[in-house]
């Protein structure tokens, strides 16, 4: 008995440091399954534990005093944390009209509260959404059609654009929204066919997608990925990017014919595409998830072969751009590309002459997150990039634009990149239709 009591004790000591890292974090998006329940279950743990320590005498020793204030900090730290969430998002919410106007057309932001984003659209504070899997999950195609619709009638009668509506559904692994839409297989099963073959069933892929994306209310997909497809094995270091199973294929010529049949079926259905992810992550060995990566590959051989699929599909469509988290070194060595004026503005606006629609790749993700990330969104703006996505923990929202607003306020933005962006913005909005919205709102009475 005495020794599982030590043992006990030991666990004990072990685990208040972690519980009390774990509480200053809560936010965290590391952390975001702790959230809700699992908070509220840390600091009754926290305080359990207290009142048994102080019960059994464990005070009246140096050693004990100390164990029993290291359980104390837990709700402590965690308060603290809950204090300074709450005063952020404060400053966003109050944040002046003029401000919002600004700088919330820049944002697009997934979420979990239907309420929260609703005051967001309502007040201007983002330009667009981003629907995934828990925005679907246990829930008619329906519901979440009208609240799509609703989100879009809100932005009419306060004045302001329609939102940009994106999913993730590539086919594939990667199909957020399936089931209950059409699951369709990756567009790599293709790349074996005849060309025309490859054409014809792309477009069909395409076409797909883009119906049961239009008729839902999404109007941009976030696909198809032109990344060029690694060598088996290459990305040991890839654990949540997956290329290897997203790519199209090796040949930048098949995946250029590929992509442009996808895209022309999804435009066809008045659906957007996104290729991504710009300057390619198919020769890197990190994930960006979690980790910085540097792409060290020359620009002459990446104009020769990774970005061909890229400069094809553009001339030839709407599309936006998705620029991703990796460091093109041969560019701008010290910061990724989705915030690197030198590549945003310098290759693909004033090279490659696109003035399409520019999006970063999920601002949540380690390798800008767990860095600088107001830096990052600062330079992003101010590089000419269109659209910040906060897609994977919307909570993180809050923080990102409050680095845009103190950016604004100590005039670090460039007013005419704004202006460009904001002229970029409005060429590329989707346009709602309002028979769209009613034909939303009754198909949900009907179920």
């Amino acid at each position: 008995m005495q020794l599982l009591r030590r043992i006990g004790l030991i666990l004990l000591w072990l685990a208040a440091p972690v519980a009390a890292f774990a509480a200053a974090n809560k936010n965290d998006p590391y952390l975001v399954l702790l959230r809700g329940a699992g908070n509220i279950a840390l600091v009754f743990a926290s305080i359990a534990i207290v009142i048994v320590l102080w019960r059994r005498g464990r005070w009246r020793s140096i050693a004990g005093k100390l164990l029993v204030m290291l359980w104390c900090l837990p709700p402590l730290l965690m308060s603290a944390a809950h204090v300074r969430f709450e005063l952020r998002k404060h400053a966003v919410l109050t944040s002046s009209d003029p401000e919002a106007r600004q700088l919330g057309p820049h944002f697009m932001v997934g979420y979990s509260s239907f309420p929260e984003v609703a005051r967001l659209a309502e007040k201007g504070l983002i330009g667009g959404v981003y629907i995934t899997r828990h925005n679907i999950r246990a829930r008619t195609v329906g519901a979440l059609r009208a609240e799509i619709a609703t989100l879009q009638d809100i932005r009419r009668t306060a004045g302001l654009p329609p939102l940009f509506v994106a999913a993730d559904q590539e086919g594939g692994i990667v199909g957020h929204l399936s089931p209950p839409l059409t699951k369709v297989p990756a567009l790599a099963t293709l790349a074996g066919l005849a060309p025309d073959e490859q054409q014809a069933k792309a477009e069909e892929f395409g076409r797909i997608h883009g119906r049961e994306l239009a008729d839902l209310g999404v109007n941009l997909n976030l696909a198809p990925v032109l990344d060029l497809k690694p060598p088996p094995r290459r990305n040991r270091l890839d654990f949540h990017t997956l290329i290897g199973q997203r790519a199209i294929a090796t040949d930048p010529v098949v995946v250029g014919t590929i992509a442009t049949a996808y895209v022309r079926g999804l435009e066809e259905s008045g659906v957007g595409a996104t290729l991504k992810h710009f300057p390619g992550i198919g020769r890197v060995d990190g994930d960006t998830h979690h980790f910085s990566a540097n792409l060290d590959t020359p620009v002459t051989e990446l104009e020769a072969t990774d970005w061909r699929p890229f400069r094809e599909v553009l001339s030839r469509s709407r599309s936006a751009l998705m620029v991703g988290h990796v460091t093109l070194t041969a560019v701008d060595p010290d910061r990724a590309a989705s915030h690197s004026k030198r590549v945003v503005q310098g290759i693909i606006r004033d090279k490659w002459n696109y003035h399409g629609v520019v999006m970063t790749d999920d601002l949540v993700m380690g390798a800008i997150y767990q860095n600088d990330v107001c830096k990052a969104v600062v330079e992003a703006i101010n590089g000419g990039v269109d659209l910040l996505l906060v897609a994977y923990d919307g909570v993180q929202f809050y923080r990102v634009f409050a680095c845009a607003l103190e950016g604004s306020r100590q005039d670090k933005l460039d007013a005419a990149m704004l202006r460009a962006s904001a002229g970029r913005l409005d060429s590329g909005r989707p346009v709602v239709q309002a028979r769209t919205v009613s034909r939303a709102i009754s198909a949900d009475r009907q179920e």
